[in-house]
């Protein structure tokens, strides 16, 4: 059985801001989803207060009239701002929250689940750079044709990295790769430097050092400045580079990326995200042989996780604690 912290230093590893100082009550809490059996497990200290669930299609006009707070993966089809006082998503990205309007004048709280994702990320991106590194195709393909011919695979520590994003997943991709040696380089809005980067440079300076790395991971979030950041301009600096994506499908331009491709701009592309999920079927991406689709799965929310964080967070407004995991409307994550 899975504890329920309520202790906010378990958010060590994330860098906390401020950004309200309102100690809220919370009574009637809505549950986007037929949770209750999992609440109930997770979440003892339910009684305190009001609990609804409800599938997200099912939830009406005097649902949100009675709730405080609303709770889960995504907004219902009536969601109405000027009801709530805080919105917690179970996800980690939130734009489908962002893309309605009124947070601002309606002075609503909107916070997102942090837990094993940059764990999870780290993970996923270190399996496919081995793999590369370690020349796993080469030699199945070998196999294949029984020929024994070798070929000394390259180190972890012989590798520049450079990671588009230095929030708490980017943070926790550089923690592993430098653990093994890695040179890892930054790039993030400010610029401004952090445990585990090497270097961190502005988004702006990015470009001049895309020509230096052997690796592009991207944990981006989508907002306006970087929605299709990666055009081609930015592919055209690539030196037969390997990239990942595993932040926002719309942070990049799909027809420039596959023009890198066809140039040998990018060796191998790891798409966790496209910006169309599912990928359709008739995009070309599916047939490239130095293409790997992932359908989003790098950092699943896992429901006991996202239970745990939302009882972390209630506890904190409700205590006027700093909230790590707040939305910056200004910055769109």
């Amino acid at each position: 059985m899975s504890k329920v912290y309520t202790n906010p230093s378990s958010y060590s590893k994330i860098q906390i801001i401020r950004y309200s100082e309102v100690r809220m009550n919370i009574h009637n809490i809505l549950i986007a989803g037929e949770y209750q059996r999992e609440f109930e497990t997770l979440f003892p200290n339910r009684k305190q207060r009001k609990f609804r669930f409800l599938p997200v299609e099912e939830i009406k006009e005097q649902d949100l009239d009675w709730a405080d707070a609303y709770v889960g993966f995504k907004p219902c089809p009536n969601f109405q701002l000027s009801k709530l006082k805080w919105v917690h998503s179970f996800n980690a990205g939130v734009n489908n929250y962002l893309d309605l309007p009124g947070w601002k004048e309606n002075q609503v709280i909107l916070t997102r689940t942090i837990c094993s994702f940059g764990e999870r990320i780290s993970e996923y991106c270190l399996s496919f750079i081995l793999k590369d590194l370690q020349h796993h195709s080469q030699f199945q393909n070998q196999q294949q044709r029984k020929k024994w011919i070798q070929s000394t695979p390259k180190m972890l520590k012989d590798i520049t990295i450079m990671i588009f994003g230095t929030g708490a997943i980017g943070q926790e991709v550089a923690r592993t790769f430098t653990h093994f040696g890695s040179t890892v380089i930054g790039i993030s809005e400010s610029g401004k430097q952090k445990d585990s980067f090497h270097q961190i440079v502005p988004i702006g300076s990015a470009s001049s050092l895309i020509g230096e790395v052997d690796w592009i991971i991207s944990t981006l979030p989508l907002t306006q400045n970087t929605n299709k950041l990666f055009t081609e301009e930015y592919f055209s600096r690539m030196k037969s580079v390997g990239f990942i994506n595993v932040g926002r499908g719309a942070t990049v331009d799909e027809k420039a990326l596959i023009g890198a491709l066809d140039s040998g701009n990018i060796h191998t592309a790891i798409l966790d995200v496209v910006e169309v999920e599912p990928l359709p079927e008739h995009s070309t991406l599916w047939q490239r042989k130095e293409v790997v689709i992932t359908p989003h799965i790098s950092a699943v929310t896992e429901l006991n996780e996202a239970i745990d964080c939302f009882a972390q967070t209630l506890h904190a407004l409700e205590t006027n604690q700093p909230l790590p995991n707040q939305v910056n409307f200004d910055k769109g994550y």
